[in-house]
């Protein structure tokens, strides 16, 4: 099935993938751009999880304060080149993750970090799996994993501090 460059070009703004993997995602789901979008997202996050093993070298470092100053975060947010620490999606994606933090107060970044003998739940505790404030549907880990597949780099939270006056 031929498909229109209007439906790729929609497909590509939407998902920020290249033109042939928006090509032939439309082909193969008969110009369905849903079904597109999911298609894209499936393989980006298969080819995301090959990427984890990578430095992630490169990257920024965010604060947020919470208004009157009384509390805040500093996070270290990792990848793997600094074209992608410089683009507005990763360095917003700091900034939301320093609020998180923040806000609700993790003590370790994942699961896999969880002492033994802790009883409170992996989802209030730990980074990655807490639901995200901004969006409760997804989890932190998943916002991450997102982009990390989006830009085809590994992206990870390397570390986090929260801070809060008199503690």
């Amino acid at each position: 099935m031929a498909v229109s460059v209007e439906l790729v070009r929609t497909l590509r703004d939407q998902t920020g993938a290249g033109v042939m993997e928006c090509k032939q995602a439309l082909e193969s789901t008969g110009g369905d751009l849903e079904k597109a979008i999911e298609a894209l997202r499936e393989k980006g996050l298969a080819s995301a999880a090959k990427r984890v093993g990578r430095d992630t070298k490169q990257g920024v470092i965010e604060t947020y304060v919470h208004t009157g100053g009384r509390f805040g975060a500093i996070i270290e947010l990792g990848c793997e080149t600094d074209f992608v620490a410089r683009t507005d999606e990763f360095q917003k994606l700091a900034y939301d993750i320093a609020m998180q933090v923040a806000a609700m107060g993790p003590v370790y970044i994942d699961e896999a970090d969880i002492e033994e003998g802790e009883t409170r739940p992996p989802a209030e505790i730990s980074l990655m799996q807490q639901s995200f404030i901004k969006n409760s549907s997804t989890s932190v880990g998943e916002m991450v994993g997102g982009l990390a597949a989006k830009v085809g780099e590994n992206i990870r939270v390397v570390r986090f501090k929260r801070l809060e006056v008199g503690e």
